[in-house]
């Protein structure tokens, strides 16, 4: 099974028409997009305002910064913060399959062809976490709505920082839109659940020269607890999902898309009818041929990920909408403060206030 990419274009242009009607055609667009996120958790997109360039950019920028020293890294790190913002080393995120024992029942019962590879350890992956867009000025969460933080020598960090953030926000906010009308809810059903919300720009930067054997977990098996995660394109392969069926697949995310997977509070919204996507990143034999290529073209062998985590407002109640309130399934999510959830699953592994990868 391919997902589908689906071109933003001509939804954009009709919000920016102020016309209140969709035609037929974007309303079989919006179908698409809510009936894709239900079957595979996961969603490819064209933005005209997100170009390649962008990502490029983006990744230039992270990619120096993960080359960086050790020492000079660790200047960013919040640890007290609970690594809300700043840099998170590498071995400190768990993924939820190491600690979940229902996940782990659930691994041992799948076909061996569809299993995950095995984490051993924490992840072995940097990350840095940047805030993005405004945050409430009074709010029950202050931990999820911390303060950013800038490394010395990079004039460019903020604007970059901001303007990618800003464009994958922007992105979000499009395909959430869309999928709420293709799930039979207002428009802003999501949106306006999502303003003021603790988003945050999360790239992660994994050292090819160094974890760069077939096999390797980066990000080990899990869901993300956040409403929906966006990437850009990676210069390195190696991202595997589930699909609803339980299929495992490679994702190939053509030059010049974004990636839309979905979290665990979308989940929550829909009572289930759409629900977290699993997913794992792990060395395989694309990304070795990737990294001979990076040798040869002598580029920086860190993968970097251009993440996003989009969430829903910290003080705002996560509950199953409009008619999915009637689901026979609502019952499993009950109403909750989306800060609340978040510091409950983030719990689970220990390590409260860190973001949205489980």
């Amino acid at each position: 099974m391919e997902i589908p990419v689906i071109d933003l274009a001509p939804y954009l242009e009709f919000s920016d028409s102020g016309k209140q009607e969709l035609d037929p055609q974007l309303k079989c667009l919006c179908s698409e997009v809510s009936r894709t996120l239900r079957e595979t958790g996961a969603l490819l997109v064209n933005d005209p305002r997100c170009t390649t360039h962008d990502n490029d950019l983006f990744i230039d920028m992270m990619e120096k910064y993960f080359e960086m020293p050790d020492d000079f890294k660790r200047l960013q790190e919040r640890p007290h913060l609970h690594y809300q913002v700043g840099v998170t080393p590498d071995g400190v995120e768990v993924p939820r399959s190491l600690v979940d024992k229902g996940i782990q029942e659930k691994l041992r019962a799948m076909p061996i062809e569809f299993q995950p590879s095995a984490p051993t350890g924490p992840d072995p992956k940097w990350r840095y976490m940047w805030r993005v867009g405004p945050r409430p000025s009074n709010t029950s969460f202050k931990e999820l709505n911390s303060e950013p933080v800038i490394p010395e020598g990079f004039p460019e960090w903020k604007d970059t920082m901001n303007s990618w953030g800003h464009k994958m926000i922007s992105a979000i906010e499009a395909v959430a839109e869309m999928a709420a009308i293709g799930f039979g809810l207002q428009k802003d059903a999501f949106t306006s659940l999502m303003k003021q919300g603790p988003h945050l720009l999360g790239p992660t930067g994994s050292d090819l020269r160094h974890y760069g054997q077939v096999g390797t977990v980066f990000a080990g098996y899990h869901y993300d607890l956040n409403f929906l995660t966006i990437h850009g394109r990676s210069r390195f392969p190696g991202l595997n999902i589930w699909l609803r069926n339980g299929q495992k697949m490679e994702v190939k995310v053509p030059v010049g898309c974004l990636l839309i997977q979905t979290g665990k509070q979308i989940e929550w919204l829909t009572a289930g009818d759409c629900i977290a996507g699993m997913h794992e990143v792990v060395v395989t034999n694309r990304t070795t041929d990737a990294i001979k290529l990076a040798t040869e073209q002598n580029r920086s062998l860190w993968r970097v990920s251009t993440t996003l985590f989009a969430h829903i407002a910290s003080d705002a109640v996560l509950k199953p909408l409009g008619h999915f309130e009637e689901s026979p399934l609502a019952c499993k999510y009950p109403p909750m403060c989306a800060g609340k959830f978040v510091e409950q699953e983030l719990a689970v592994i220990n390590l409260k206030g860190s973001n949205g990868d489980l």
